[in-house]
């Protein structure tokens, strides 16, 4: 085999395998792997190769299913209808699959992440949040054409497909905004809150003035009041609406109690939260604390940590710090905590934020994880330091997509 080998375009008959990280299956056919889209394990299939880097694998999309799995269903949206092949939308990766089938299939991305990257064997339950698989998405974002049609790519493309609604989008946070014209290239950042207010940020790339410089983008707000408000842990919360916010609307709530349930900081105890928004752990952290504890919360963002000091005032025992996780753990005054929680971006906290924690020597760890392939990763360096997983849940915070929420209990090894 050698590196001109090209199957772009060429249609092949599979035997899809199991179910890997990303939204796809793995087949394999004359020697390479295949990882194909819209195709379940156990299925026979048709599938056109949309994407072949000339190595032992490629990509495709199935066009044609010979033998159906037990799970499989009619996608609810026209846009993951088979007959458009590689013009689907990119946004979900399961319409075709019922929820129970989903989560199964997280379930096997989860297990497999953990045996192969932190050499754990681990049963693991994805569950349901409450709402079922469709109108859950409170946050989303549209990319617009050439000709001012706003939409969503296909997988692993630029291009833009025109939608009239979303199925998976709440109810009403698309109205008036895919039946008018906007500026070709722009982005529409649409955030519907609790309180069912729509605010819409139209981002565009101002025009480029001199070569090689990147040009800045300008931030127009063209619905709403811009401020968020939202009600989960038994408080009331305002923030800027472009700033970060589960998407899931029983998401807040739900980790907010097993954060909750998994740190356990004692009376008068110390806490951080690290990667800490606009404080949801925090307020946990603190109600456990109580006045004689304390919780030290960091934040990159400076206006999430704004948002923050406001939406917690109530709470003195709470501290802030604007800065990277990184820098503000370099400081050595630190209060020592009795338990840390952290929320990294998806790439995961990496062996740095790990050995800062590990070194101050935290009873528990929470970890709050978008992506299995980087939980994996964090905890097999946890494992270095002496702390093991006593605890996981899994959540299908992202019904019809590939993606999960856990959360990962790890406890100091005595």
């Amino acid at each position: 085999m050698t590196g001109k080998l090209d199957w772009t375009g060429k249609r092949l008959k599979l035997d899809v395998g199991p179910v890997a990280h990303g939204g796809h299956c793995v087949a394999r056919h004359e020697g390479r792997v295949v990882f194909v889209r819209h195709a379940l394990p156990g299925e026979v299939v048709l599938a056109e190769v949309t994407d072949d880097p000339g190595k032992g694998f490629c990509r495709a999309d199935a066009v044609e299913v010979f033998t159906a799995a037990e799970g499989r269903v009619a996608p609810p949206c026209p846009l993951a209808d088979m007959a458009l092949g590689h013009d689907r939308c990119g946004g979900c990766d399961w319409q075709h699959a019922d929820g129970t089938t989903q989560r199964e299939l997280k379930a096997a991305v989860i297990r497999e992440q953990l045996q192969r990257l932190a050499g754990l064997d681990r049963e693991v339950e994805v569950r349901e949040l409450p709402g079922g698989l469709l109108r859950w998405r409170t946050r989303v974002r549209l990319a617009v054409d050439r000709v001012g049609r706003p939409g969503f790519h296909p997988h692993r493309s630029h291009r833009v497909l025109p939608v009239d609604d979303c199925p998976i989008t709440v109810q009403g946070a698309l109205d008036g905004l895919t039946d008018r014209e906007w500026p070709q290239g722009a982005e529409l950042e649409v955030a519907a809150d609790a309180n069912s207010e729509v605010h819409v940020t139209q981002r565009e790339r101002a025009p480029q003035r001199r070569r090689g410089k990147r040009p800045a983008v300008v931030n127009t707000q063209v619905r709403g009041s811009a401020v968020a408000r939202e009600r989960a842990a038994g408080r009331s919360w305002e923030f800027s609406a472009d700033g970060f916010w589960q998407v899931h609307p029983a998401a807040a709530d739900t980790f907010a109690e097993v954060v909750g349930r998994l740190a356990a900081v004692p009376s008068g105890g110390v806490a951080w939260d690290l990667y800490g928004g606009v404080g949801l752990f925090a307020a946990v952290l603190a109600e456990q604390a109580g006045p004689a504890g304390e919780v030290f919360m960091v934040e990159s963002s400076r206006r999430a940590t704004e948002d923050a000091v406001a939406n917690l005032r109530d709470l003195p025992q709470v501290s802030f710090r604007a800065g990277t996780v990184e820098d503000v753990l370099a400081d050595d005054t630190l209060p020592t905590p009795d338990v840390v929680v952290l929320d990294p971006p998806r790439k995961g906290a990496g062996r740095q934020i790990v050995e800062a924690v590990c070194g101050v020597g935290p009873a528990r760890v929470v970890h709050v994880a978008c992506d299995p392939a980087a939980l994996a990763r964090d905890v097999s360096l946890f494992a270095e330091q002496g702390y093991r997983l006593a605890d996981l849940e899994a959540f299908d915070a992202f019904p019809m997509t590939h993606h999960m929420e856990c959360i990962a209990l790890l406890e100091r090894e005595s």
